[in-house]
């Protein structure tokens, strides 16, 4: 399958101006930094646990129970 996908994605790039193939080029090269980084982002917030203060934690609450799951049809 993985054969199959290769030859897809190198029949659609072939197609593509120079420019855009640098952008796919980029964008795989994007994926493929942000693959390696499983499990490192919430580990580097731990340290942030306990550090708003609970006023400020049920400001937000209270703004997230009131704002949340409204609709405003007219909004759009």
């Amino acid at each position: 399958m993985a054969q199959n996908i290769e030859s897809e994605l190198q029949k659609e790039i072939s197609r593509l101006p120079s420019a855009q193939q640098r952008r796919v080029l980029d964008f795989a090269r994007t994926l493929a930094s942000s693959s390696h980084q499983n499990g490192g982002a919430g580990q580097a917030l731990l340290h942030f646990v306990g550090t708003i203060e609970q006023d400020d934690l049920a400001i937000i609450e209270r703004a997230i129970d009131e704002g949340c799951e409204t609709v405003n049809p007219d909004e759009w």
